[in-house]
């Protein structure tokens, strides 16, 4: 195929306002050339309405890179040809010759601009080019067959007014909104699973993320900020463009107050005080809302009920992308976005927990249990926190 330049498709942007789009795109262009640095790329990007180009000689590994950048729906590493069906054709049989080993097949053609633009239409790329395709597996000595539903080999092509490009794979991308189009959020991970896939289902609707830490102390098992930063890494490998810090804040002293004070009402009072902590640093960071891994009914800290009353701390808003998401799935997606083998013991929150712990809370009962200055000491907590540079 010898590639010479990779297709970066985005999705939302092409549905926003003119003046948005533009600067989403520009955002996005900035971003996939922050990529591209952190991983020593190079590549000449050319932004087009709704297609970003970038022309290289590391095709395949651009096309990875795109394909981890927040916006980014799909990359395509792809030949450049002349927009004329005899020089498509010649791609797709180019194509074949290098690519194919047996399997059923389809021709998908998209041309775009006007009518008038070029003397065939994206049916007579398909048909056409696919009359080739079939001679050319024939000659190798397979036997050809169509499959336009579920092919084992697609070839792609599409074509546009100056330039036709023909490409065999979409290498699908996180999609979403391009980071730092969204104002920041502080992000409460724990070491776990849950909450670094929670903070990059927000990176991905284009809000950068402040990481916060909660340090439990004593209760918070081995090497749990360990796994925390190790999970931050791989966060900041998706955010080059952006400079991103652990926020580590030492509660063991308010756990243990906690554990020895309020029964099977801590871990809510707990959650209340790290909601507040959070909101004590989203104010120093210009942070407009808090970012936690909950899904609803996970543990009992999460009833519909105890997230009411835990939410209550707070007056910024708390979203939870993951909130009606089964474990399974979101095990599967820390698996694919890399932060899983960093995330597999317990969050240090199962020491804390009572063994017959509340699940139908209700705030007043809440407010008269924990402690009277529970919100100063996490307005002073956030205020002595660390700040732990991410090297990258």
């Amino acid at each position: 195929m010898h590639p010479d330049v990779v297709l970066v498709r985005h999705g939302e942007l092409g549905v926003k306002s003119e003046q948005v789009r533009r600067k989403m795109e520009d955002r996005l262009a900035q971003n996939l050339r922050a990529m591209f640095d952190a991983r020593g790329l190079t590549g000449d990007i050319e932004r087009r309405r709704n297609r970003i180009f970038v022309h290289t000689d590391e095709p395949d590994a651009v096309a990875d890179a795109a394909a981890d950048t927040f916006g980014v729906v799909s990359a395509s590493p792809a030949r450049t040809v002349e927009p004329t069906l005899s020089a498509i054709e010649a791609a797709l049989v180019a194509a074949v010759e290098a690519e194919y080993d047996g399997g059923t097949f389809a021709v998908d053609a998209a041309r775009a601009g006007p009518s008038d633009a070029h003397p065939f239409a994206s049916t007579d790329i398909e048909s056409e080019g696919g009359a080739a395709v079939w001679s050319a597996i024939e000659s190798l000595g397979y036997e050809p067959e169509v499959d336009l539903d579920d092919p084992d080999f697609t070839l792609f092509v599409e074509c546009r007014r100056d330039a036709a490009y023909v490409f065999l794979e979409k290498r699908a991308g996180p999609g979403g909104l391009p980071l730092g189009t969204q104002r920041p959020l502080v992000a409460l991970v724990s070491g776990g699973i849950d909450s670094p896939v929670a903070a990059w289902k927000l990176m991905a609707r284009g809000c950068p993320v402040v990481p916060l830490y909660v340090d439990l102390g004593d209760y918070g098992g081995p090497d749990h900020r360990a796994r925390a930063r190790a999970t931050v890494e791989t966060l900041a490998a998706y955010a080059p463009s952006e400079q991103m810090a652990l926020h580590v804040v030492d509660a063991g002293d308010v756990v243990a107050d906690l554990e020895a004070e309020m029964g099977e009402l801590r871990m809510l009072a707990l959650r209340r005080y790290m909601l507040a902590t959070a909101a004590a640093v989203a104010e120093v960071e210009n942070a407009v809302g808090v970012v936690t891994g909950e899904a609803i009914g996970q543990k009992s800290s999460q009833t519909s009920a105890n997230i009411a009353v835990t939410d209550a701390a707070v007056s910024l808003p708390v979203h939870r992308p993951l909130v009606a998401m089964d474990k399974a799935d979101i095990t599967n997606l820390a698996r694919d976005i890399g932060t899983f083998e960093d995330a597999t013991v317990d969050t240090g929150c199962n020491r804390v927990a009572p063994e017959l712990p509340e699940t139908n809370a209700d705030i007043e009962t809440l407010r008269a249990a924990e402690p009277d200055d529970l919100f100063e000491w996490a307005r002073d907590c956030a205020a002595a926190r660390e700040v732990v540079p991410i090297e990258r």
